[in-house]
This record gives C-alpha cells, structure tokens and sequence, in this order.
C-alpha cells in the first residue's frame, strides 16, 4: 500500500502540472509558470535525499515495523497540502515530503521483505516494491484524466491511513529483534511470517532460522557481539563488492535513459504523428510499465536476476540506438516518414525491458548482497546516490540534449547500459534461491 501511494505520487505531476499550468487551475493564486512547474517535479528528488538519510539512520536504531509506521504521517500531511493548497507554495511542501516519504520507503521496504521472505519467494515479494509504485503511477494517470483534482489526495489518504492501521498488527523483522536480544519475539516473528506453527518439526525449523541469522550478525567468539559496522566492513569482501554492485546498480537505473524516455513522452508520440492527448499517451506508458514489471514478478524467481539485469540492460541499448538512429536520419533530413512507427515501438519497447530488471529489481538485490551489518548504512547510501543522480537528469537532460542531440544523448545512454551489462556479467552474482551465507561466499 505504501508503495501504491508512492507510485501516485510520481505519476501525480503528469496529469496536475496541464492542470496548473492551464487557466483551469484549481489554485486561488492562478495558474503557475512552467518554471514553478519544474520545481513541482525536481524537489521529490531533495526530499528524497534527506528521506534516505534520515531513515537509514532510524531503521538501524528502530527496527523496520516503526518507521513504516511513522510513514504514514508525511504520507497523509503531504496530501491534505495538496487538497487544501492555495498557492503553488503548498504544492512546493507537498513534492518536498512526497519526496522524504519515497526515500524513507526505498531504504526500509526492501530490507523488510528480504528479511521476512524464505529464499523459495525472496524474489517474486521483492520485486512487488516497483510493481506495486508502477499499479500506482498508473492509478495517477487514469484518476488525472478521468477524475478532477481533489480525487487523488482523497484516494492516497484513506490508502495510508488502513495501510498504518494493518502494520500496527505485524511484528517487527527476525533479524532487528535478534540484534536486540529480544529472541524470544524473534521465534514469534519467524513463525508468523513463515506461518509455523508450534510442530516439533516446526519448532526446529525456527530454531534453525535463528541461529543462521545469529551467525550472520555475532562474531565467532562466544557471547562478544560484533553487529555494529566497522571501516574495514566496506573496504573489505564481500562488502566491498557488495557496495561497488550496489552502486553500479543504482546508478544504472536513473542512467539507462528510461528516466529521460518518460521525460520526453510527448515528443515521442508527437514525432509519430500520434493524435492521442498526453493523458492518454501516458495511461499507455503506465501500462507499459505495469506490464514490464510484472513480467519482472514472474520471471525473477525463474530465470535468475543476473540473467534478468543482462538481458534488460542490453534490451534497453538496443532500443536507445534504434531510437538515436531515427531520429539522427530525421535531423540529416532524411525521408522517414515511412518508418514513424519507430519511435512509438522503440519507445514501448525500453519502457517494457527496463521494468524487467534495470528498474524493478535493483533494490531486491542491493538488500540481499549487502552484508548484515552494512545493510541499513548500504541501502541508504545507494539510494542517495540514486536520487542525487535523479535531480542530475531532470535538471542537465535539456542542456545534455542541446549539447550532444536527441540521437546522441540516446547513444550516450545506451552507452552505459552496455558497460552495465558487462560488470554485471562479470561481477554480479546469481542470487536467486540461495541463502544469505552463499551470497556471501560468492562475493568473496
């Protein structure tokens, strides 16, 4: 639910900024400048960064179940501004804790699934985060073009306010309880998650869990505990090559040019001759991706992430240079209005293979290769990166555009995906159905 909520929140802008850019604008103060506009879009990125950071620190001190919670407050607080604005300023202090919420629920999200899911269904329960932010960012663009504006805020508030209410009833993780000492809440909790009973054969498959996460989080040494994380955590395997994949990983998400395909929707559909309006150019998108990620659900647990992350970045490359090739013979003046359905299907194509692996899973598997003690501080850090990469794109991507051109700033994305494609080739693991100690072997 909380990444529903988030996933109407990033399709929110498409649909409201025609909205209030327009002179139907719902706003007392009038319609807002187009340069009000990008700030609209660009602060989710800022708040996001201290989202990141704030609850990395807050998830290593309270668990998962408590933060989550505590969500739900900015969550509601950002949309009672929207319903209630007067003036584009409340809109400003809406994106901005948009923004926060979307950090907090990157950085915790992941780590509570990896740590309540048995290796079997690990996968297909990580990678519901994106799908469920893609089912929301669809649910934006078809409430934007069929409902007025007051119908979203309404919608995502009831949303997180039942989402509060269940969580209350759900336990904290296993293996935050078991860093405190709290063992006893640590069986209940596996048993609850993993839906155990009180079977002999049960009871052992409880005590066998807990001693596989007291071994990950306690030095051999009896009784010394060496949970908190040290300097040479980082700059030692495997947590060296956990964060470096983590980083890489991060980074090829904002990137891999999908970020910017989603950017120039409009001018896609225009470039094809498309005569649908950009509301339902965008229902179209949201679907797409949707789709791709749901594909990505279906798949994880099957084929392997590694292969997923090959085959996505290397999909996504082609689809970037067959676009970049089009619209480079445009520029040239070259006759090709023969072929203007090129981009619509390039288009759709990115769109689909990246939310197979490159924008789906990226988050699953950062929080099952970072070691027990440099996952809080590793997930954050990833996601800082990630969204500072994010702010980079939709600030530069005009200027990068005018620079190298359409074409050449699709080739320069395509460049990166292949470059991926190859460390993760090289470097990255098979994660898929092996326990958190093979993980850890296989980045040694």
């Amino acid at each position: 639910m909380l990444p529903m909520g988030y996933g109407v929140t990033c399709g929110w802008a498409s649909p409201s900024i025609v909205l209030l850019t327009s002179d139907e604008t719902p706003l007392p103060s009038g319609k807002i400048t187009m340069d009000e506009a990008s700030w609209i879009a660009s602060l989710i990125c800022f708040g996001a960064l201290i989202g990141n950071i704030l609850f990395g620190i807050i998830t290593s001190k309270f668990g998962r179940k408590i933060p989550l919670i505590i969500l739900t407050i900015p969550t509601v607080i950002s949309w009672l501004l929207i319903l209630f604005a007067q003036n584009v300023y409340y809109l400003y202090a809406s994106r901005w804790l948009n923004g926060f919420v979307g950090g907090g629920i990157f950085v915790i999200v992941p780590g509570f699934l990896s740590e309540i899911a048995i290796d079997r269904v690990r996968g297909f329960l990580g990678s519901t985060l994106v799908l469920t932010c893609n089912f929301g960012i669809l649910l934006a663009f078809v409430f934007g073009n069929y409902f007025d504006f007051y119908m979203t805020p309404k919608f995502v508030i009831m949303l997180t306010i039942v989402c509060g209410i269940l969580l209350y009833f759900f336990p904290e993780t296993p293996s935050f309880l078991i860093k405190q000492n709290r063992l006893s809440e640590a069986e209940k909790s596996i048993q609850f998650y993993q839906n155990l009973g009180a079977k002999d054969g049960d009871y052992e498959l409880v005590q066998s869990e807990v001693s596989r996460l007291r071994s990950a989080l306690y030095s051999e040494k009896p009784g010394k505990s060496d949970e908190s994380m040290k300097l040479s955590d980082l700059i030692q395997t495997p947590g060296r090559t956990a964060m470096l994949i983590g980083i890489v990983l991060a980074l090829l998400n904002q990137l891999c040019g999908c970020f910017a395909m989603l950017n120039y929707t409009a001018n896609i559909f225009e470039e094809a001759g498309s005569s649908m309006s950009p509301n339902m150019s965008a229902i179209i998108v949201g679907i797409i991706q949707l789709l791709g990620s749901y594909a990505a659900s279906n798949l994880v647990d099957r084929t392997g992430r590694k292969f997923l992350f090959v085959v996505s970045s290397m999909g996504i490359a082609f689809g970037l240079i067959t676009l970049g090739v089009y619209m480079m013979l445009k520029s040239w003046g070259v006759e090709v209005n023969t072929f203007n359905w090129i981009p619509i299907t390039s288009f759709s194509f990115v769109i689909f293979i990246a939310n197979w692996a490159v924008m789906s899973l990226p988050f699953l598997v950062i929080s099952e290769v970072l070691p027990e003690k440099l996952k809080d501080f590793g997930t954050s850090f990833c996601m800082i990166i990630l969204w500072s990469t994010a702010f980079i794109v939709i600030k530069f991507l005009p200027l990068l555009t005018a620079t190298l051109g359409f074409h050449g700033t699709m080739f320069l994305f395509a460049g990166v995906c292949l470059s991926s494609a190859m460390f993760i080739i090289c470097l990255m693991p098979e994660t898929k159905g092996r326990s958190y100690d093979e993980i850890m072997n296989l980045l040694k």
